[in-house]
């Protein structure tokens, strides 16, 4: 669990994941909306991957990741269990 606070911890992650929320994306598209260099997204792409955050799938010379939205849904579970407490 450490290491998807840690993931959700940085801005450029966070706002990677609502990147691809609203579509799969390779990882230059990605880079193109930061003004950082591409190993950097790299290395972002891989720690939200490591979370279970991140899906990638290789499709030619492409890599396309996806928002993995059952992890998502795990972590929305686990908060929700300290607000029903009774």
């Amino acid at each position: 669990m450490n290491i998807l606070f840690k993931a959700l911890n940085d801005t450029t992650r966070r706002e990677i994941l609502s990147m691809l929320k609203k579509k799969d994306l390779t990882a230059g598209e990605i880079a193109e909306q930061f003004q950082i260099s591409k190993p950097s997204i790299s290395h972002h792409l891989d720690l939200l991957k490591q979370a279970g955050l991140v899906e990638s799938v290789k499709e030619g010379q492409y890599i396309f990741y996806s928002l993995n939205t059952t992890v998502m849904d795990e972590i929305v579970k686990w908060f929700v269990q300290f607000k029903s407490k009774k």
